[in-house]
């Protein structure tokens, strides 16, 4: 279970940092790999990312806990 918390925090800053670099500087690095938004790689990418952020929101109380 440790390894699917690791994988789901590295996509969620991943898609982050792809968030940054559309907001700053209008590049979204997903498309640019996959040929486009609406290609399938992209929109799959895209979908594994925002399923790894609903499984972050699960591991929230985890973290926010106060041992």
């Amino acid at each position: 279970m440790k390894a699917l918390n690791v994988i789901s925090l590295i996509l969620v800053i991943l898609g982050g940092l792809n968030l940054l670099s559309v907001g700053l500087f209008k590049y979204d690095v997903v498309s640019e790999l996959f040929g486009g938004t609406e290609e399938v790689g992209s929109r799959i990418v895209y979908i594994v990312i925002g399923i790894a952020a609903l499984y972050a929101i699960a591991l929230f109380p985890k973290v926010a806990r106060d041992d």
